[in-house]
């Protein structure tokens, strides 16, 4: 398994265990507030239920003349569902019923003793019953204690379909953020693939692209050292060496600029510049290569274009255009440059006569080591200019558009934001 792979798998258990988390969170403390809701309503139905028997036990004593015998008849007209009404001396014993669990009455001698009693019992047929008495003075001043009990009631059984519904929301809930978080994660990480792949086939190609001149500077070399010396063959030697020295030292420089652009330690500066002297240093530097192609180097349009860059910078990104231009245009073509403003933009305007790129090519030629099968048979070239280039101009704000056809020429336009 890929290790990016690996990582969003794990990044995804991780969310889904938070989002696990947080339901159970929920669940128990929904839990606690319905179990701590249904034992307060409990407590107030077992007051009321209280208060209820105190009440007609005192109004059947105040109709008749014997005590206990009224208490007992008040408790037997009295119906209260789902309750289990009692009734005590002030010493704890049961006037009515006649009995009562030994439970029942320790709670009822501590309500006789303490005025009140509240608690949880387990029957011995295993039901969970919640208690509460009180002590009370009945209308003839006779002391007495009102108990009353009933079933704690389950919250599973009470709230069953509830529970099922939320378990299965909950589920659902879960493999939808699951499967959500599984590809926004993908999404995000993208990216991430996307450069270690671009930077796998980058360092390919930097190894390809430096294994070659490596090679001959090797095998020139050894094959100088195993001959007798000659001047004529020592020259081409040493002529191959130095081509090939220059050839891997411009590579190497260009990986440079390369890394340290993706890195961000070259900040460009951010100078006033006017461009088309720019572009005329540059002309300059490039036309002793256009001799030696027996290329025309023509300039069109120069106007007045004033720009903020680094001028190392547009001057490099400048002459790597030309040399491409110059490069890939045969002896007796041409190559025409000029500089223009319009719309608050200066654009330079570079376009050959050569050998063109192919439509298959053109989505490609901005990227790194790409040179395309014309690019590979007319000119030698490790295929990172237009990569700077490209870079070079997204620094400064600037845009750079290349269009092309086989065999009738390129044009190549560069358009940077002017300054006041």
């Amino acid at each position: 398994m890929q290790p990016l792979v690996r990582l969003r798998l794990r990044l995804t258990a991780w969310y889904a265990g938070v989002v696990l988390s947080l339901l159970a969170l929920m669940s128990a403390g929904l839990y606690v507030a319905v179990r701590r809701q249904t034992s307060a309503d409990l407590d107030r139905s077992l007051e009321a239920a209280t208060a209820a028997v105190i009440q007609a036990a005192r109004i059947r004593e105040m109709e008749h003349a014997r005590a206990h015998g009224v208490l007992a008849d008040a408790l037997d007209e009295l119906h209260i569902p789902d309750r289990s009404l009692y009734l005590f001396d002030s010493a704890g014993a049961p006037i009515k019923p006649d009995s009562a669990a030994p439970w029942i009455v320790a709670a009822a001698r501590v309500a006789a003793r303490a005025g009140r009693a509240d608690g949880d019992f387990e029957t011995p047929d295993d039901r969970d019953v919640r208690l509460h008495a009180e002590r009370f003075t009945g209308a003839r001043g006779s002391p007495a204690v009102a108990l009353v009990v009933a079933n704690e009631p389950e919250l599973e059984d009470q709230y069953a379909p509830w529970v099922r519904v939320f378990a299965l929301v909950a589920l659902a809930a879960l493999v939808l953020v699951t499967g959500g978080g599984y590809l926004l994660i993908r999404a995000a990480t993208a990216p991430v693939e996307q450069s270690l792949v671009q930077m796998r086939r980058f360092m390919a190609d930097a190894a390809h692209e430096l294994r070659t001149p490596v090679t001959l500077l090797r095998t020139r070399a050894e094959l100088a050292a195993g001959q007798d010396r000659e001047p004529a063959r020592d020259r081409e030697t040493f002529d191959t060496i130095e081509r090939e020295a220059m050839r891997l030292g411009e590579i190497v420089g260009e990986l440079l600029t390369l890394a340290r652009a993706d890195a961000g330690e070259r900040l460009p500066a951010r100078e006033a510049l006017y461009l088309d002297d720019a572009v005329a240093g540059a002309v300059e530097a490039a036309r002793a290569l256009a001799r030696r192609n027996a290329v025309a180097l023509e300039v069109d349009r120069f106007e007045e274009a004033k720009i903020r860059g680094d001028p190392a910078l547009v001057r490099q990104l400048l002459l790597i255009v030309l040399d491409n231009a110059l490069k890939f245009t045969p002896a007796g073509g041409r190559v025409t440059l000029g500089v223009s403003v319009a719309d608050g933009r200066a654009a330079v305007v570079v376009t050959d006569t050569g050998v063109g790129i192919a439509a298959d090519d053109l989505p490609h030629v901005f990227e790194r080591f790409y040179r395309g099968t014309a690019g590979t048979q007319v000119a030698e070239g490790a295929g990172l200019g237009l990569a700077i280039a490209r870079w070079i101009a997204e620094v400064h704000g600037a845009t750079i558009d290349l269009v092309s056809q086989p065999r009738a020429g390129t044009r190549v336009t560069i358009r940077f934001p002017l300054v006041p």
